[in-house]
Order: structure tokens, then C-alpha cells, then sequence
């Protein structure tokens, strides 16, 4: 009887310290005390010197791999678009200069700025633009990116802009920018749309984007060079908005938007019967698969960078970067 009494007691005092256990991790998680989600927290995106770091390990990469035609060189220092863009460039050029590049001079880039958006969750990210010595005047604009703590930087988006027209970002007293949410509808088209809308106005037209060189004006070349004598030009375009495809925005000071974005290009030239398909230039020819008879379809990723407008009107194009990314023949 005593044993059954003692066997009660403990069972008794285990199950009041678990309940007391319980209860005290209850009021520890609710009060914040113990339980941080980093992934809710807002929070610069790096440290300044973290993201000079990373722009410094980029460029040395992308030298490194340019100087070679060895896309392995700097693999893991993009992603994304400029993934797919600069893995086809050096692909050609090592198929057409298998010992390298003779004319290699390295990028070096100066008067940098580095623009770091405060934010919650994953992934994280800056904007790096400076004046590169290749590009003309153009200054480089640089999207780095990664998806948690353990990853490398690397640069999803590279697209050059004219002198003067990188805009002004809206900044906090510690000189943090704003990152746009890509569903939000405070602009004249949402980010997660913008490769879409863009897709459908190279098709359709419109009055979504401003006229410009890579709007009004590629689609007028489109048109000329679809009625050229004796050859027949095709283009679909597709958004690309998947992984790390995924538009990015920072807040500009007038209240709207710097967006970044993907598209997806194909170009198909079909001769007429008894014609021939010309192969426009020796990088193209070292991508082809097949053999160029009647037809020739080019694949080409593109990125770009937009100035979307608080409430309404024309998006801007400020900067475009489109690249072959491979070719069959038939």
C-alpha cells in the first residue's frame, strides 16, 4: 500500500513539472523573450562591407572566367538570367577559341554605389551599380541575391544605363532602401507582372511602356525584318518569372519603382523553298544544334530594368541586356 502511494506521488510531481514546463515555454514564446524568426525580422539585406566583399568576388570570377572561356570560373557567382546569359557567351567563345580569350581585358569597376534594401525573409539582396571600363559610358548595374545565410552572393540581373538615369532610392536616416513587395498595386503595373505585360506588348503593343529603344523601336525592327525577300521572321516572347527569374523592386524617391525582370525570347527565320538560312555570326554557329537548312531558331534570355511609376502611367525602360542562349537548325 506505502509502495503504491510513493508510485502515486511521483507520477503526481512528473506530470506538475511537465505542465509547469509547458506553461513557462508558453510565456517565454509568447512574449518574445526566447523565440526569434529571423525570417519575420526586417533587416538590412548585408552589411556595406559585406556586400563590397561579394561585388569584388563576382568581378574577380567573371575575369577569371572571361580570361579563360570557362564558365565553371564563375558559376557560382550568378544565377538567374545573367546565369544563362553568360553561360552561352563563354560556351561560344571556347567553342570558337578553345585556348582561351586573346582579346580578354579585364572589367574594373569604379565610382560604386551600393544600394541595400532593409527587408523580411528570403531571399535577400542589394544593387550595385558603377562605371565600368568597358560598355562606353554605361554604368553597370549589379542585382546580387541569395536565399539564406549559407549561400554565396551571386548576380542575378546585369544590365547597363546610360549616365544620369539610375534614379534616386528612397532611404531611411540609416541610409537602408525600400523594398517593393512584387504583388503590390501602388504602381501603374505590379512586378510580378511587368515580364508578362512586357512579353505581350513586344506581340500586341500598347501604351503600357513608354517608346523607346527597346519598346516603339524594337518593335518597328521587328516589323521591317519580318518582310524581308525571301525569308520569313518569327518571335515569341514568354515572362520568365520563376526562382531566382523573380522580379526585384526598390523604392524610388518619387515614390515609385526600380523593378528588375526576365523575359524569355525565341527568333525563327524560315527561307522560302529552294533558300538557304544564314547563320548570322560565329557565336551563333557554335550554339547551333542540328543543321541549318530552311530554318534556324534562336532562344535568348533577356533581362531588364524598369522605372514603374507610383499610381499610373508609361513604364520606362531603363536598361535591357538580352543574350542567345541556343540555337537549332532544320
Amino acid at each position: 500500500m506505502t509502495r503504491e502511494r510513493s508510485r502515486r506521488r511521483l507520477r503526481r510531481r512528473d506530470r506538475n513539472a511537465l505542465i509547469a514546463a509547458s506553461l513557462t515555454a508558453l510565456s517565454l514564446t509568447a512574449s518574445g523573450c526566447v523565440v526569434v524568426h529571423g525570417e519575420r525580422e526586417v533587416l538590412p539585406a548585408a552589411t556595406r562591407a559585406e556586400a563590397a566583399k561579394a561585388l569584388t568576388a563576382f568581378t574577380d570570377a567573371y575575369n577569371k572566367a572571361d580570361k579563360a572561356y570557362d564558365s565553371s570560373l564563375d558559376a557560382p557567382y550568378v544565377t538567374g538570367a545573367l546565369a544563362d546569359i553568360d553561360a552561352a557567351r563563354l560556351k561560344a567563345g571556347h567553342v570558337n577559341s578553345p585556348s582561351g580569350n586573346a582579346g580578354h581585358s579585364p572589367l574594373k569597376l569604379t565610382d560604386v554605389r551600393i544600394t541595400i534594401p532593409k527587408k523580411a525573409g528570403w531571399p535577400r539582396w542589394f544593387v550595385a551599380d558603377a562605371k565600368g571600363n568597358k560598355g562606353g559610358s554605361y554604368r553597370w548595374v549589379l542585382v546580387f541575391t541569395r536565399g539564406d545565410l549559407g549561400e554565396r552572393w551571386r548576380v542575378a540581373y546585369l544590365t547597363l544605363m546610360a549616365p544620369g538615369t539610375v534614379p534616386e532610392f528612397t532611404k531611411d536616416e540609416d541610409g537602408w532602401a525600400e523594398a517593393v513587395p512584387a504583388g503590390t498595386t501602388q504602381l501603374a503595373v505590379r512586378p510580378d507582372e511587368l515580364s508578362a505585360s512586357y512579353a505581350s506588348y513586344l506581340k500586341s503593343g500598347g501604351k503600357t511602356f513608354a517608346d523607346g529603344r527597346d519598346t516603339s523601336k524594337l518593335r518597328a525592327d521587328r516589323a521591317k525584318e519580318a518582310r524581308k525577300p525571301g525569308l520569313v521572321r518569327q518571335f515569341i516572347d514568354e515572362p520568365l518569372t520563376h526562382g531566382a527569374y523573380a522580379p526585384l523592386a526598390l523604392r524610388t524617391a518619387d515614390g515609385g519603382a526600380l523593378v528588375f525582370f526576365t523575359t524569355h525570347h525565341y527568333e525563327k527565320q524560315t527561307a522560302y523553298t529552294g533558300g538557304l538560312v544564314q547563320v548570322p555570326n560565329k557565336s551563333v554557329q557554335a550554339l547551333v544544334k542540328g543543321e541549318v537548312k530552311q530554318s534556324l531558331t534562336m532562344e535568348s534570355i533577356a533581362n531588364e530594368a524598369v522605372l514603374d511609376p507610383a499610381g499610373s502611367g508609361p513604364v520606362r525602360m531603363l536598361g535591357r541586356v538580352q543574350g542567345l542562349t541556343a540555337a537549332q537548325g532544320e
